[in-house]
């Protein structure tokens, strides 16, 4: 009776988006930060430079595909655009940093709301799969248009092949991460994730 109570008052004390906690309570904001900052970190650690659109391959998508299938939608798209936006700000991409903001944030909410971890979390799911996909398709979409726009559609393509590899390299490790750790993260630390997301088993 105490844990069911428990969980009725932080469901009622917090509002929520499908399930998940707004950053509107310590542990959210608190990953938040950890996470975006781990996204910034590993945008910046490697950075293959592409001298036609004066764009960089990087791995923090693996950041935030794993972010968005620990934690959900609302995590995952503030610490994905808000961390690799900074890995922009601070590496003098600046010319990238409205674009990633976008881009990668909107990469973690679609993740999120397909992968639904709140629900899914025990097991790898065809949920994961296509999250993982789809991302990649807003990651390789997303900067062809920015792209476009900056330098024209002939010259965009060129970066094509490189992001397709950034999002595979990303979409293996993210799955190998849903396939391996994401259940016991979850189920040993219940205190904390009952106040990311209300935890509903499939």
């Amino acid at each position: 009776m105490e844990v069911n109570s428990e969980k009725e008052y932080i469901s009622s004390k917090y509002k929520s988006f499908l399930g998940y906690y707004l950053p509107s309570n310590p542990v959210v904001i608190a990953i938040i930060g950890i996470f975006g900052a781990l996204i910034c970190v590993l945008t910046m650690l490697v950075q293959i430079p592409l001298p036609a659109t004066g764009g960089y391959i990087n791995v923090g998508d693996a950041g935030v595909m794993i972010t968005s299938l620990l934690f959900g939608p609302v995590i995952g798209c503030i610490a994905g655009g808000i961390g690799s936006m900074l890995a922009d700000l601070f590496t003098g991409y600046t010319i990238y940093a409205p674009a990633t903001f976008i881009i990668k944030g909107l990469e973690g909410l679609v993740m999120g709301i397909i992968s639904n971890p709140r629900k899914h979390y025990k097991k790898l799911t065809y949920r994961d799969l296509i999250a993982v996909l789809v991302g990649g398709f807003i990651i390789v979409f997303g900067y062809f248009i920015y792209e476009s726009f900056l330098y024209g559609p002939t010259v965009a393509v060129i970066e094509i092949p490189g992001n397709i590899f950034q999002f595979m390299f990303a979409a293996i490790l993210a799955i190998i991460f849903s396939l391996t750790v994401r259940k016991r993260i979850i189920d040993g630390l219940p205190d904390a994730f009952e106040k990311i997301f209300i935890i509903e088993i499939s």
